[in-house]
This record gives structure tokens, sequence and C-alpha cells, in this order.
């Protein structure tokens, strides 16, 4: 797993990707999340069944929020686009207010090199270039939470803890949108690449999600 979050080339038409009843950040911070899943028994619905995820690669962006932070501070955060290569876990998410559609995800770690990139109708459309080192891992939890909105309109927020082995000296390299013509475009980072947050995991498990509720409820505080 590679995940950034970065202040974007376009903050005002990122921000127009959000909802009304929701606040982005003023500092209009945006994140992506590119993910593998390698082995279908790294899920727990049952690699057997009929509508199991399978293994599936996935890469998420959207905008980080404003005012509903979780305890520890962490910002919760809005899903604007969710591209995963697995037909059941597209179902599973979009019955939960996710706007999934279909694309494929590919990590690559060669030495300190790490390479991921999005593939859109097989045609590359985010690449992420970042660099690790053999350090040892170094291990963190937490919680993160995503607000989605289901038909009737109303907000569920979402808990989603990790437990991650994250890799040492992680730098950014380069961060690019490939297609100018995709409304994706308007997350490239500004100049210069300002990368607040960032981490990659040759190892990590969470929960989807651990806990949800409508936004303000008792679950979904």
């Amino acid at each position: 797993m590679l995940y950034l979050v970065w202040i974007p080339a376009e903050p005002d038409k990122v921000a127009k990707l959000v909802p009304e009843g929701l606040t982005p950040r003023a500092d209009g911070a945006v994140y992506l999340n590119q993910y593998v899943v390698t082995d279908p028994m790294q899920t727990s619905n049952g690699a057997a069944e009929a509508d199991a995820f399978g293994a599936y690669s996935l890469t998420y962006l959207g905008a980080d929020l404003d005012g509903l932070d979780t305890e520890a501070g962490v910002p919760a955060r809005w899903w604007t686009h969710y591209f995963n290569s697995s037909e059941s876990m597209n179902r599973y998410a979009a019955e939960r207010g996710v706007p999934t559609s279909g694309g494929r995800t590919v990590l690559d770690v060669d030495g300190s090199q790490v390479v991921a990139t999005t593939y859109l109708d097989d045609r590359p459309a985010i690449r992420t270039v970042a660099r690790i080192n053999d350090d040892p891992t170094a291990r963190a939890v937490g919680q993160l939470r995503y607000i989605t909105r289901a038909d009737d309109g109303g907000f569920t927020s979402g808990r989603y803890p990790f437990v991650a082995d994250l890799a040492g000296g992680f730098e950014v390299e380069s961060l690019e949108f490939l297609d100018p013509d995709h409304e994706l475009y308007a997350f490239r980072p500004a100049d210069p690449l300002q990368v607040t947050f960032g981490f990659y995991s040759p190892s990590i498990t969470f929960c989807y999600p651990g806990g949800e509720g409508p936004l303000g409820s008792t679950h979904g505080s």
C-alpha cells in the first residue's frame, strides 16, 4: 500500500466534488491510496464464496474534510473516485455510497524504488514514484475515517482501523496525473510538490469498515 496526502494544483476544482453539508480543509489537502491484495486468502469474506472479493487492486482518492477529525486528530475524508479491479468489491462498496468504477493498480518494488501505477481503460492515469530504504519497518496503528452518502442523501461515517508495517526512509519522488482531459487532473500536485503525509507499507491489515453509522450519531461521530 502506498498512501499520500498533498496539496493539489487546483483545490477549488477539487472542492466542487465535495457535496454540500461537508467542508473541505482550508489548505485544500487531498489524498490517494494505491494498493494491491495479491492473494484471495488475504481477505476475510471467504475466497471460495461466489461473491468473494478475491485478489484485487484498488486506487481511491478524494478530499480531506474540515471539522470531522478523529479523536487522534486524523482528518475525515470524502471519496471522490474509487477504481477497483474486483467487480464484487465494487458492488459491496457501491451499496455503501462509495463512487466505484473499474480500474487496476500495479505496485512495483525494485530495491529502494516503489512505483504505483493506476490504469483506467488500460491506460496509465496516475503514477507515484517513491523511495524507501532497508531500515527495519515501523509498526503503526490507528483508525481512518471516511464519509459516504447513501441513496437517501444522508451521510454515513465509517471507521477503518488498521495495523501496518511502514517502510523506512519513505520519500516521494514524483506524483503524476497523466491525462490532462480527465477530471482527475485537478488533483495534480502544486509546484513544488507538498506532501503532508505518506507511507509505503509492504504489509497492512485493515477492517472495511470497522464501524459506521449516521454522521453525528454515537457510531458515526
